[in-house]
């Protein structure tokens, strides 16, 4: 059994942790939350141990992980005290502001004999597992081009946001997720070109972003915008022999915003209207168009990977070398928003 507590009890962690720890119940035992104040806004899990003393968790020594589910100002330090105080960190993202503080973490982490790791539970959303389903069929030929897209239509928010900061930019909120994804599965580009925008002018909040990453003949490209009011597909995949277009993105974000849990047997699971469709020629030069049954998505495989890691010493699901290069890519990219 891995005991594991978390560091704050808001949003992130009652949405997209808690419901996920507590699925594999034969192996996560959740048995302290602190938060600074005290705050009860979602309903409290029986036998938990609610606190507004970190200590105790720190001076427990059944707590084997601490979760830091805090903003991420604050990641690089809290992340940092866990480690010093013996034990394990699953920190949120963005991992850290620089890839100076993350390297640091993970030589710290490396002489204590512990573990730290991002989380990156967007490596497994449907729409990205059914990408590389298609990808691995080898109906698409050769590959030549992949567009991943993240978009809203939230214009309040970049509107209520009167200056630029690391914290509130689009780029460190979202593309941490997209661009691990990417990472994740094809690995270090051999170049990258960055456009990140402010839309609403100079010293506003970064809004908008695309990212091209190119490896050989293939070009990844994330792109991501707070003012589409139709969103572009989540994947369009383009290959010497055809494509595959996934509209919808990974439906476990809705189902958990309408407080519908993993519990269900059904929870974030694709319907027929929302499978993509591959179209491509066959060896017989035959046309086919044809729907693609979504890969289920499961947040729990990041806490399934960490017990795996920690209790039976199998290797980290997020390299150390994989965030590091995300965040020198975020780095590379905000440096060309206007002050």
């Amino acid at each position: 059994m891995l005991t594991i507590a978390y560091i704050g009890n808001g949003k992130s962690a009652n949405r997209y942790h808690l419901p996920f720890a507590l699925k594999l119940k034969d192996k996560i035992k959740v048995k302290t939350i602190y938060s600074r104040s005290g705050r009860q806004n979602w309903t409290p899990i029986d036998g938990v141990h609610y606190t507004t003393d970190i200590n105790d968790i720190y001076d427990d020594p059944e707590i084997q992980l601490v979760v830091v589910s805090t903003p991420g100002s604050t990641h690089y330090q809290l992340a940092k005290d866990v480690l010093n105080h013996g034990k394990n960190a699953l920190v949120e993202k963005p991992f850290t502001e620089t890839s100076a503080q993350a390297r640091e973490l993970f030589a710290l982490a490396k002489e204590k004999g512990l573990l730290v790791q991002c989380y990156q539970n967007r490596r497994y959303d449907s729409d990205f597992l059914t990408m590389q389903k298609v990808i691995e069929s080898g109906k698409l030929g050769d590959l030549l081009e992949v567009e991943m897209s993240f978009d809203y239509f939230r214009p309040e928010v970049p509107t209520n946001v009167d200056h630029f900061s690391i914290e509130s930019s689009y780029l460190y909120g979202h593309a941490c997720h997209t661009l691990d994804q990417v990472i994740s599965y094809f690995g270090r580009p051999d170049d990258v070109h960055y456009d990140v925008r402010q839309l609403l002018g100079a010293d506003r909040m970064n809004d908008y972003f695309d990212i091209d990453l190119y490896y050989g003949t293939l070009k990844v490209s994330v792109k991501s915008s707070y003012f589409r009011i139709k969103p572009r597909p989540s994947f369009v995949v383009y290959g010497k022999k055809g494509m595959f277009v996934k509209a919808e993105k990974d439906r476990q974000e809705v189902d958990l915003k309408h407080f519908y849990l993993p519990d269900h047997p059904d929870f974030g699971l694709d319907q027929p209207e929302n499978y993509g469709t591959e179209t491509y020629m066959d060896a017989d030069n035959q046309y086919h168009e044809e729907k693609v049954v979504s890969v289920p998505g499961d947040y729990s495989r990041v806490y399934e990977g960490l017990y795996q890691a920690i209790i039976n010493g199998q290797p980290k699901t997020v390299k150390d070398e994989e965030t590091i290069l995300q965040l020198e890519m975020l780095e590379t990219g905000i440096k060309q928003v206007k002050h």
